[in-house]
């Protein structure tokens, strides 16, 4: 099932208990975009084929939301009101206000600049302008991804629901943890263990592990929006935020698949059967089976 600025793969109605979603892999360039920058250097903000990764696991009855907009023009990561306003024409938000800290770096709810540092516009943005972006791809992600964790929770007592990401091999100028960061292979993201059992974390960074990988837990990366809106572990609610290290999988240069591709999507969905396996068990305890 396919809408704009919305994919949706997998089944429509609940199957297993995990949801896979992927905010940041979406390059359909809204008309009204108005960048000062190119297409292909808009692209640096994308989570590139993390998508197209994980979409053959949606044969084993997982659920993938996947944005088609770009994160540079909206970032579905973030709430509806971290505004950044030094983009806002008049310097002002008339509706609720939520800073997150991110327009410190130019990655508000709209992007002010590239993670080196170049402006995006040549402009100010209007209040409207932002609005009708949030109207026409924020919020519906948020509904989509939040019913999908509702529906599954509901039918199996847990959720299970997997933030999928990747990230630069090495940090920009305006990147986390410093310019010229090198990062992991993988960087999981739990916000400090607030957002799912410890023991889930520590299972996929285990499992990682095991397939050969260098994974980290919340450095540089805790998680951000998506994994904190739908998540409540004391409930049976667990949200982990999963980053890929781009040079496992593509050339960052090019932005093309290289040879690591295949390795990595197979390790993928050994990732996903593992995770279907260990979320399988906590909703039959759920449910009150063996």
């Amino acid at each position: 099932m396919n809408t704009d600025p919305i994919s949706i793969y997998g089944p429509a109605t609940p199957a297993v208990p995990l949801v896979l979603d992927s905010p940041h892999s979406g390059h359909r360039f809204p008309a009204d975009f108005d960048a000062a920058v190119s297409e292909f250097d808009l692209r640096d903000g994308e989570d590139c084929f993390i998508d197209e990764l994980y979409r053959p696991t949606t044969e084993l009855g997982v659920a993938l939301i996947a944005a088609q907009f770009p994160r540079t023009y909206l970032d579905p990561n973030r709430h509806a009101g971290d505004i950044d306003l030094e983009l806002i024409e008049g310097g002002r938000w008339p509706h609720a206000w939520m800073p997150s800290g991110k327009a410190a770096i130019g990655k508000a709810l709209v992007w002010r600049t590239l993670d080196d540092g170049r402006a995006i516009y040549r402009r100010r943005l209007t209040v409207a302008e932002v609005v009708g972006r949030i109207e026409r791809c924020h919020a519906p992600y948020h509904r989509t991804v939040q019913a999908r964790i509702e529906a599954a929770h509901a039918h199996f007592g847990v959720s299970y629901h997997l933030d999928c990401h990747s990230m630069n091999a090495v940090a920009g100028a305006q990147g986390e943890g410093g310019p010229g960061t090198a990062r992991a292979d993988f960087v999981l993201g739990d916000r400090d263990g607030t957002t799912c059992e410890p023991a889930f974390t520590a299972f996929v960074a285990n499992l990682l592990r095991s397939l050969g990988y260098g994974v980290k837990v919340n450095d540089p990366y805790k998680g951000v929006e998506l994994v904190r809106a739908y998540s409540d572990p004391g409930r049976g609610r667990h949200s982990l935020q999963v980053e890929i290290n781009k040079r496992l999988y593509m050339d960052e240069a090019a932005r093309r698949p290289h040879a690591g591709y295949a390795r990595l999507q197979s390790h993928l969905g050994q990732l996903i059967e593992a995770t279907l396996d260990y979320a399988g068990s906590a909703a039959r305890r759920a449910l009150g089976g063996a």
